[in-house]
């Protein structure tokens, strides 16, 4: 089946205005006169994005990690809609349809991105990824966010994203409204070229949250027509949201813990920093000869170990009693994400940018842990092999400038590869290439 999606230009001219009034607001001019010449629409959202003190060329923070995202929307309302939104969006094949089809939740968060492949890799580049904030707090002015703002169906056109990053894009999003209190329950965007915010997709865009509301509805009412067994209610349970160890270019991670109750946070010893990521990086489990050899080295005996594992849970019944490891093998029986984790998986997501970003330093940068020391070097190892292959040549450029692709020659060389013949940049990539040659 053809792609529904018609070709659309934005004139040249009227986007060299916008972008000039665009780089007013952002210097904080908000009565330049060249404002009047941007949509209402538009000039409005900008405003309320300056005054909130979004960033016009920041990231959209992640909220939702791959294991959170998975529980969240396997309960969200969209979920059982998502085979009208693809069939009415994504006709054909998805992968080469052209434009990328995300619905997000009520916040702005992205739930769902799926579409065109050669895309989703581009727009991940700017954290258009699954679990990505882009509500207009979060980045500014663009479809989803600024539909959810106002309750309406909105286009955003290239130069009209508050967001630099955002600009080469055009996008469409209409907010989803639950068929009976119509509160807004989640936003459906189509993002892409020029095409992506054009009459007609703005028409199918409308329609398919339509037919949504429309299929939200019919479910219910079958589901009141039918008889159900009264299930006994569920105690309440006071269990933390989220556990997270951050070890990026920390030699004493941190241990968050937020729940129901509060937050809690606590720095953990060297040694016991090691042993908490081991666990949660070997999740089915190790063995005491193996966990001892892991942090201590090789023919280490268990019985080294032992006592540090008794101090391990004595700290962490003080902060979440549930995180205190089982034995035989030792192994977390709850998730405990860490920071070093979250940046395999958005490379993995292709936001390549946004792990960039998110990658603060080595892992324990100081431990000797076998183990951690084998850690340390695969993230560090698939942090530049995605660098090198997949990377964009200005995220190529910002992994350059951090301690582990400054000195790699072979990076630099890439960069200067893929610079543009006239780039101001080459002549000091050229110098940093020399200083590292020279015997």
């Amino acid at each position: 089946m053809p792609s529904p999606w018609q070709s659309s230009r934005e004139p040249a001219a009227a986007r060299l205005l916008i972008e000039r009034a665009h780089e007013e607001l952002v210097a904080g001019n908000v009565d330049d006169t060249r404002l009047q010449s941007v949509r209402a629409l538009v000039r409005e959202s900008w405003e309320r994005s300056w005054r909130q003190r979004v960033g016009a060329e920041g990231l959209p923070p992640i909220e939702l990690t791959a294991e959170a995202l998975d529980a969240y929307r396997l309960a969200h309302p969209l979920a059982g809609a998502m085979d009208t939104i693809r069939s009415l969006l994504l006709p054909g094949s998805a992968e080469d349809s052209g434009v990328i089809v995300a619905v997000g939740d009520h916040a702005g968060r992205l739930l769902w991105v799926e579409g065109d492949l050669n895309q989703r890799i581009l727009s991940g580049e700017m954290g258009f990824i699954e679990g990505a904030n882009w509500s207009e707090r979060a980045v500014g002015t663009s479809a989803p966010g600024t539909a959810l703002e106002l309750g309406a169906s909105v286009q955003i056109h290239g130069a009209e994203h508050y967001n630099r990053l955002v600009q080469p894009w055009s996008c469409t999003a209409a907010p989803v409204f639950d068929p009976e209190d119509r509160r807004i329950l989640g936003v459906i965007d189509v993002t892409g070229g020029p095409e992506a915010a054009s009459p007609q997709a703005r028409m199918l865009v409308d329609a398919t949250a339509r037919a949504v509301e429309a299929e939200l509805l019919v479910a219910r009412l079958r589901a009141r027509a039918e008889p159900v067994a009264v299930a006994p209610a569920p105690r309440r349970r006071q269990v933390p949201h989220r556990a997270m160890l951050r070890v990026l270019g920390r030699d004493r991670a941190r241990l968050e813990v937020v729940g129901g109750d509060g937050e809690r946070s606590v720095e953990l010893s060297a040694r016991h920093a090691e042993i908490l990521l081991l666990l949660a990086v070997h999740r089915q489990g190790l063995g005491a000869d193996r966990l001892a050899e892991l942090v201590y080295g090789e023919g280490s005996s268990p019985d080294t170990l032992r006592p540090e594992m008794v101090r391990l849970r004595k700290a962490l019944e003080r902060v979440w009693p549930a995180l205190v490891p089982e034995s035989r093998p030792y192994r977390l029986t709850v998730p405990l994400e860490t920071d070093a984790q979250d940046v395999l998986s958005l490379l993995d997501r292709g936001a390549h940018r946004v792990a960039l970003s998110a990658y603060r330093g080595p892992v324990l940068p100081d431990s000797i842990a076998p183990g951690v020391e084998e850690y340390r070097e695969s993230v560090r190892s698939t942090l530049r092999e995605t660098m090198r292959t997949e990377a964009s040549i200005d995220v190529l450029l910002s992994y350059a400038e951090i301690p582990e692709g400054a000195d790699d020659a072979e990076i630099l060389r890439l960069c200067l590869e893929l610079l543009p013949a006239r780039s101001p940049k080459r002549a000091a990539l050229v110098s940093r290439i020399e200083r590292l040659e020279q015997p």
